[in-house]
């Protein structure tokens, strides 16, 4: 593939706001196989990194994706991007761009034509993530009970945590609402943790099913924050003025250097 076929391929997945370039650097690279300058919107591929035919091509492809993500990401914020890049907001983009371009059958999912990873994927998830989300949950159930027993003898169940049983708080409470909430084991200890976070039973049934579905954690965070911003129109004006300030910056910095070449 070359240049021009890949920010093809980029446009069919999804329509991007703003120009951007894409460039073959013509160079093997050991760090980063792509980079994405925002200023400039140039998404660079070192294409030297991958072997030619349908693997690497798919690669690549890969590669192009995220950056992309990147660029969409920068639309999004007005032109620019903060120091810090890889954000959860980054990463519900670019893994939706992946689901889009898997059902438009522009790229292959990497990891489906590994059999061997594909079978381990499979004890990870019924040995680890469920076994561990499943204690942790019964653990919630037990430490329920040494709640009621230590109310019962007069004493706070808070030093029984913390000197008893030698645990952080939070943990002990998340391990109960974990239990009260009735999780689901599937996703795992850590997403379990995130869902008992969520106050509303609507949203928070809403945010399981998508992670047992294969929904990416950071997808489902995005989609939970947007909602809130939707019920706050507070919120989301703030936020739609930090977009239009950042627009006005960046248009105004190349308004003034087309002045300067122009020599006005």
């Amino acid at each position: 593939m070359n240049q021009d076929q890949i920010k093809e391929k980029l446009l069919a997945i999804e329509d991007a706001p703003m120009e951007f370039s894409l460039i073959f650097s013509g160079k093997k690279s050991s760090r980063v196989n792509g980079l994405y300058k925002p200023d400039s919107r140039e998404i660079i591929l070192h294409n030297r990194n991958f072997e030619s035919g349908a693997t690497g091509d798919n690669l690549l492809l890969y590669t192009a994706i995220h950056e992309y993500a990147h660029h969409l990401h920068a639309c999004s914020r007005g032109g620019t991007l903060s120091a810090r890049a890889h954000t959860s907001e980054f990463w519900a983009i670019f893994h939706a761009l992946l689901e889009k371009a898997e059902a438009k059958k522009i790229y292959r999912d990497v990891f489906s034509g590994s059999p061997e990873l594909t079978e381990l994927t499979g004890v990870i998830r019924k040995k680890y993530l469920h076994e561990n989300g499943s204690l942790v949950k019964e653990m919630g159930q037990y430490l329920l009970k040494a709640h009621d027993l230590c109310t019962a003898i007069g004493v706070r169940f808070e030093d029984y945590v913390d000197r008893v049983l030698c645990i952080p708080r939070t943990a002990a409470n998340m391990a109960i609402r974990m239990f009260e909430y009735d999780l689901n084991p599937e996703v795992g200890a850590d997403n379990m943790r995130f869902l008992a976070g969520i106050r509303d039973g609507d949203d928070r049934k809403a945010a399981e099913t998508a992670l047992v579905k294969g929904k990416s954690p950071d997808t489902v965070k995005m989609s939970v924050r947007g909602k809130t911003e939707e019920e706050n129109p507070v919120l989301r004006l703030e936020k739609e003025k930090m977009r239009l300030e950042r627009t006005i910056e960046t248009l105004t910095k190349r308004l003034d250097e087309v002045k300067k070449e122009l020599g006005v």
